[in-house]
């Protein structure tokens, strides 16, 4: 398997070379050159099968070439194995062919664990056998930071910096990164939004002489493997619910249009996946786009659901770049005018052809605590912020109530406290027992100006375990 850039510049990777690249030399996105696809008796003879054996199944194209079969299947089998629902993402259903599919069952709470466990073990199997070490460097919005170091936290050749938006993520969130305390863990809280914690990771992808030789590493979901690994949950879900015979529909809550590429993958790699709607809050750049063909930069707003207070969507340039018959060079022109002007559409049919499949909605704080409050009513099952949205945007979009309609639970909703106590519905659920002294736990975090050379002389100074690098 070979993959390209979205920007059409950058040369030709296999998957372990894109798993330490992250960003392409030409800032494009990594994308396989072809993508795997599964026939219908392929799709139908892996219903039932675990977890770990079905992630095998889908993801083995992507890595063929780089890493073994039975080296996979060990590092899936320990990845699902700290799971704590033996199904792993199991679902639950809220009403007449409407289910939650559960994605935070992990770690972490979130379903960042699917991708990042995995991840840190990919890491750690590649980096032991090249002999070679790397610094990682990781913007989040609240999820991603946590199960990054969670998954990065015992990989002998990694050091990883997480940068965090100052007060602008949960106090569940902030404290599930700030209390892993080792040598090769570090937080950082920037004085900005998550837009800027992302900016200075894309900046310091384009130049990385202040690491002095040593390669840098994305965990964000610009890096191929998050996305990789996202895919399969789709299959897992469908297959549950009739598919390959019977088509499935999802509602993603999504910010950086990672999750829901992987559904459009998923997609395009044989499942009968009748509909995509993206999920999102306020800070709206993906339904504007989805709903009138308008990409453009706004104000960020912090919300009750932070993993989405996002207004630059990294991974929408890989769906430009099939909307644009992947056409490097179209795409970069694109991204150029948009860095330019802050502002992006696309030609009408292009844009049409993108809601074939995809349909959006966006939903304010006051929606969200009302739809937690209605479902919790009506079933008694507390949803998340995020995935409210969710729930939201499925009941109000959904095309066919004769197809099976799954919304992604993005979060446990002890993560959000806040948004539960604003639904009137009582105080949070109690944290898990292996969290349950998280409040008590010793935090350790950098506070740094938004101001990317400040953030460069800290990763140089206390990268490679504290020795400056």
């Amino acid at each position: 398997m070979r993959y390209i850039s979205t920007r059409g510049q950058a040369p030709a990777l296999n998957f372990e070379d894109v798993l330490l690249a992250g960003l392409a030399s030409d800032g494009g996105l990594y994308v396989p050159e072809n993508l795997p696809r599964f026939t219908v008796e392929e799709i139908a003879s892996w219903a039932g099968l675990p977890y770990h054996e079905l992630a095998f199944r889908v993801m083995r194209p992507f890595v063929a070439g780089s890493i073994a079969d039975a080296d996979f299947k060990r590092i899936l089998e320990e990845t699902y194995g700290v799971f704590a629902h033996k199904a792993v993402a199991p679902l639950t259903q809220l009403g007449a062919n409407e289910w939650v599919l559960e994605l935070f069952q992990g770690p972490t709470l979130a379903f960042k664990d699917f991708a990042l466990q995995l991840l840190g073990r990919l890491l750690d199997h590649v980096l032991t056998r090249r002999n070679e070490r790397v610094v990682i460097m990781g913007a989040t919005s609240g999820d991603t930071g946590s199960a990054a170091i969670e998954g990065c936290k015992a990989c002998d050749n990694v050091d990883i910096f997480i940068m965090h938006p100052h007060n602008r993520v949960s106090e569940v969130q902030r404290r599930q990164m700030t209390t892993i305390l080792g040598d090769n863990i570090h937080n950082i809280a920037i004085e900005g939004n998550f837009d800027d914690c992302q900016e200075m990771v894309k900046a310091s992808f384009a130049d990385q002489g202040f690491l002095k030789g040593t390669r840098l590493v994305a965990v964000n979901s610009i890096n191929w493997a998050r996305i990789m690994a996202q895919i399969v949950y789709y299959f897992h879900a469908a297959l549950q619910l009739g598919a390959p015979h019977r088509s499935v529909a999802f509602s993603v809550p999504t910010g950086n249009f990672g999750d829901i590429f992987a559904g459009y993958l998923a997609r395009n790699m044989g499942l009968p996946v009748n509909q995509l709607i993206v999920a999102t809050n306020r800070n709206d750049i993906l339904h504007r786009f989805m709903s009138g063909n308008r990409y453009d930069k706004d104000t960020l707003h912090p919300s009750l659901s932070p993993s989405m207070d996002i207004m630059v969507s990294s991974n929408f340039e890989r769906l430009l770049f099939d909307l644009h018959g992947r056409n490097g060079l179209a795409v970069s022109a694109l991204m150029d005018e948009f860095k330019a002007t802050g502002k992006l559409s696309v030609e009408d049919e292009r844009w049409t052809e993108a809601r074939r499949l995809f349909d959006s909605l966006a939903v304010d704080d006051e929606g969200t605590c009302a739809t937690i409050a209605e479902v919790h009513g009506e079933t008694g099952y507390l949803l998340d912020p995020h995935t409210a949205i969710g729930v939201k945007a499925a009941r109000e979009c959904r095309r066919s109530l004769a197809l099976p309609m799954v919304i992604l639970g993005t979060a446990h909703p002890v993560k959000f406290p806040e948004a539960v106590e604003k639904a009137g519905i009582g105080a949070a659920p109690q944290l898990p027992a292996h969290l349950a002294d998280l409040f008590q736990r010793a935090e350790r975090c950098t506070v740094l100006p938004n101001d990317l050379k400040a953030v460069q002389a800290f990763v140089g100074q206390h990268g490679n375990r504290g020795k400056p690098l």
